[in-house]
């Protein structure tokens, strides 16, 4: 087993600091620059429900499926009657990325029209440099998307959940998956950020534990004018796999890969969740992802539940975190509905509760179902359309789905298995019981 090598490029060595994200961009600072603390939010009676995702930024093509689960749960939740006898507010708010303000400036605005809860961000980058601002109000932060181990133990006064699983889970399966495929020696590339970097160590650790040889780990820089040397550097080492861990610029050094000869028809490329995507290979040869593989927290979008989402955005052709994004905001409101108070603190000490933590309560799948459940004074273990969730004591999945997905000669992925297992504590912890299916 041999230990891999991190090689950082000369535009990476000339930054100051590591950028702090998972599913999202370039840098910001822990926690953020928090301005002056708002009170504690207090229910009101009415629960008001912001937004923090990406409408703009490296993560933008993530925004349509999520604003949509966020829609559609809501407009669920108030064609039953609403979360204690009235009906959700929502505010829209764009998240952007870690080069702009934008996610302080949504935030502050959110804050002074009293959300009680903000649904966001897609970005752990983003997430951890308004964190403090968020959580210092008293709102509670539930994200969709933010992956980042960083996250699990970050000290967010018990203000912050998420309803996708740290990339311990997603760093096992996909290594399980390069060793399935009987890759013996392959190279990681991943932007340099918390997220790319954590997913990165995970996959490394998993890989090479099992008896595999990670032959470089090359962290590059997201905004990087060429990826040139990073790939040259990658084929140097003569992988017979690629772990391409990034967003938006996955794109660009796509193209550099098959400029030199290690593309995805010359060398088994893997994909995670950030750049999983029917776009990813737009503009080239059909044929040219055949075979490319991916991961991606949550299980399959059923037909139905596409048809429920288009109910509010027709327009869909991705679905990435649509799902996650919908239980979120049920597990906002039932925590709401069992707490009887829409306070962001009441809705955080209910929400883990609502979730079936510790694996207890009667199993529900729909608001309305749960929210029968509740009034006939029942505990519930809501599993949603992202399957299950278990929130533990840090506010993550316990137990939760990852898709596993593969590309065809049109260049669309589709799904390949479902494994459905206990979320690892740490990197060198096993996933639990595990089951797999294809679908």
């Amino acid at each position: 087993m041999t230990s891999s090598k991190v090689v950082r490029s000369a535009v990476v060595l000339g930054t100051v600091g590591l950028a702090l994200a998972a599913c999202s961009g370039n840098s910001a600072s822990s926690g953020g620059s928090s301005s002056a603390s708002a009170a504690p939010a207090s229910g009101n009676g009415t629960l008001i429900i912001g937004t923090l995702l990406p409408q703009t930024g490296s993560l933008a093509f993530l925004g349509p499926p999520e604003f949509a689960g966020v829609d559609l749960a809501i407009k669920e939740i108030n064609a039953a009657g609403g979360v204690n006898g009235k009906p959700v507010d929502s505010v829209t708010g764009d998240s952007g990325d870690t080069s702009t303000n934008i996610a302080a400036q949504t935030v502050d605005r959110e804050i002074s029209q009293g959300v009680d809860a903000i649904v966001g961000a897609a970005s752990s980058s983003v997430t951890l440099s308004v964190i403090d601002k968020v959580t210092n109000a008293g709102v509670v932060m539930v994200s969709p998307a933010n992956t980042s181990t960083k996250l699990t133990d970050y000290p967010d006064k018990g203000l912050y959940f998420r309803t996708a699983p740290p990339d311990t889970l997603q760093g096992k399966v996909l290594a399980d998956q390069a060793l399935a495929d009987g890759k013996q020696n392959i190279c990681i590339m991943a932007l340099q950020d918390a997220y790319g970097e954590g997913l990165a160590n995970v996959v490394d650790q998993v890989f090479t534990e099992a008896g595999g040889n990670v032959t470089d780990t090359i962290i590059y820089d997201p905004k990087a004018a060429s990826f040139e040397a990073e790939v040259s550097k990658c084929k140097a080492t003569n992988p017979d796999g690629i772990v391409l861990i990034g967003f938006d610029e996955s794109k660009k050094i796509l193209a550099e890969m098959i400029k030199q000869n290690v593309g995805p028809q010359q060398v088994q490329l893997y994909l995670v969740d950030g750049n999983l995507s029917n776009t990813l290979a737009e503009g080239l040869p059909e044929g040219t992802m055949t075979g490319v593989k991916g991961t991606t927290p949550g299980a399959k979008p059923s037909d139905a539940f596409r048809a429920q989402l288009a109910t509010v955005n027709p327009n869909l052709t991705d679905f990435t975190y649509a799902a996650e994004a919908y239980d979120a905001v049920n597990l906002i409101a039932l925590a709401a509905i069992f707490g009887k108070n829409d306070s962001g603190t009441a809705i955080a000490q209910n929400i883990a509760k609502v979730s079936g933590a510790n694996n207890e309560g009667e199993v529900c799948s729909t608001f309305t179902a749960c929210l029968e459940l509740l009034n006939a004074g029942k505990t519930i273990n809501y599993e949603g359309q992202s399957g299950p969730i278990n929130l533990d004591a840090n506010g993550d999945p316990s137990r939760a789905a990852m898709g596993v997905y593969v590309f065809g000669p049109d260049n669309k992925y589709t799904l390949n298995n479902t494994v459905v297992a206990d979320v690892p504590a740490s990197t060198g912890s096993s996933s639990g019981s595990a089951s797999a299916s294809a679908s």
